[in-house]
């Protein structure tokens, strides 16, 4: 299971920089005990001294094991990594803090808070580990796997372990967005696109692009596969599109936005909107073409999804139209059929600004549902 997870987080892109305290260095070992950790760690230093850990977060802190230092150390380990990586590089920052059994009796709690920098914002996760039940070595190995927890979710890896808790403990988890997202949740803003190395853009339209709009709970490889070959039949770069807003279920939670934004990072272009209808998409996005499934396209042009109204339905295909959307459909199979574009009676004048991608170039059935009950069974 540990070398499982070592593997996967050296596959890949994402490198990072760690500060510890207190705790961590057997994640460092761990991390280096398999082949590729230089595709992944570009630094880490222990900060054992209480001087070292101040020169690192900038002060004096009244705690030393707490979210404020946690989050001081991953930021001054992100603007290291973003200092010794290239710029194409997906680069992440991991700060650990923690205060666990020692020779000697503690008053106080054993904690530990292990936080990622990373270009979408602050993660944290605090934990207070129950005296007792473990050594010195034992809550060692614990804030260990806690540290590796936390930089599998940075690397956007969904198949990871359940952390061996003991009665009374419980992983505290919170997000601070950066700024342009916090404006993207609070509707300031409509758009952000983050490009695989984390630069960030936003504005008032993104014109003529080709999107590819998911939940991607997870990203898998129908998904990679769809836009692989879109991009071929467009012959254009295809952006991921991941909606805050969702027209059937509620808005996603900040930490759950991250869990699969983060995904992208070193893979490809993501943009993330407030855009769960097409008649929204197609005022952030003018002319532009959206890569979608024949079960979604069939909804598209069903009176019953317009109040049962034929001429709400046209009227939005001609809103759609009018600002230059298209449509590339890709087969989807449906009930144990495989549905086409052929298989949807799409309005005949509307049949011009929809294209579909052949069966023999696309025909791949995956689904995010049975990846999910695939893992939790794991």
């Amino acid at each position: 299971m540990l070398e499982s997870l070592l593997t996967s987080i050296h596959a890949t892109p994402h490198m990072m920089t760690m500060n510890f305290a207190g705790a961590g260095s057997q994640a460092l070992a761990w991390l280096h005990s398999v082949g590729g950790s230089s595709r992944t760690i570009l630094e880490a230093t222990d900060r054992y001294v209480p001087t070292s850990l101040i020169e690192a977060v900038g002060y004096t802190p009244e705690k030393f094991t707490s979210v404020e230092v946690g989050e001081a150390l991953a930021t001054h380990a992100f603007k290291r990594a973003r200092h010794l990586a290239k710029p194409e590089l997906p680069v992440f920052g991991v700060g650990c803090t923690a205060t666990i059994a020692t020779d000697r009796a503690k008053k106080g709690d054993h904690r530990c808070v292990v936080s990622i920098a990373d270009p979408l914002g602050l993660t944290s996760y605090e934990l207070v580990l129950v005296k007792g039940p473990r050594d010195r070595q034992g809550e060692e190995d614990l804030v260990s796997w806690l540290i590796l927890y936390a930089i599998a979710e940075a690397c956007g890896i969904y198949d990871l372990p359940a952390l061996s808790l003991v009665e009374g403990e419980a992983i505290k988890q919170t997000f601070k967005p950066i700024a342009e997202l916090s404006e993207l949740f609070e509707g300031k803003s409509q758009w952000l696109k983050i490009e695989p190395n984390g630069t960030l853009q936003t504005g008032d339209t993104l014109s003529n692009v080709a999107l590819l709009s998911g939940s991607f709970n997870p990203l898998h490889e129908g998904h990679k596969e769809l836009s692989k070959v879109a991009s071929l039949h467009l012959n254009q770069d295809v952006i991921f599109e991941l909606p805050l807003i969702n027209a059937d279920k509620p808005p996603l939670e900040p930490l759950v936005l991250r869990k699969r934004a983060v995904q992208f990072l070193g893979f490809d272009t993501l943009v993330l909107s407030r855009a769960p209808f097409f008649n929204q998409k197609a005022n952030l996005y003018p002319d532009s073409t959206f890569v979608l499934g024949a079960d979604t396209a069939e909804r598209l042009v069903a009176p019953r999804y317009y109040s049962d109204s034929p001429e709400k339905m046209q009227l939005a295909l001609g809103g759609l139209r009018q600002k230059g959307s298209r449509f590339l459909v890709a087969g989807r199979s449906s009930k144990g059929d495989f549905k086409t574009l052929e298989d949807i009676a799409i309005p005949p004048e509307f049949i011009d600004i929809f294209d579909e991608i052949p069966q023999n170039k696309f025909h791949m059935d995956v689904s995010s549902t049975d990846i999910r009950a695939k893992l939790d069974k794991s």
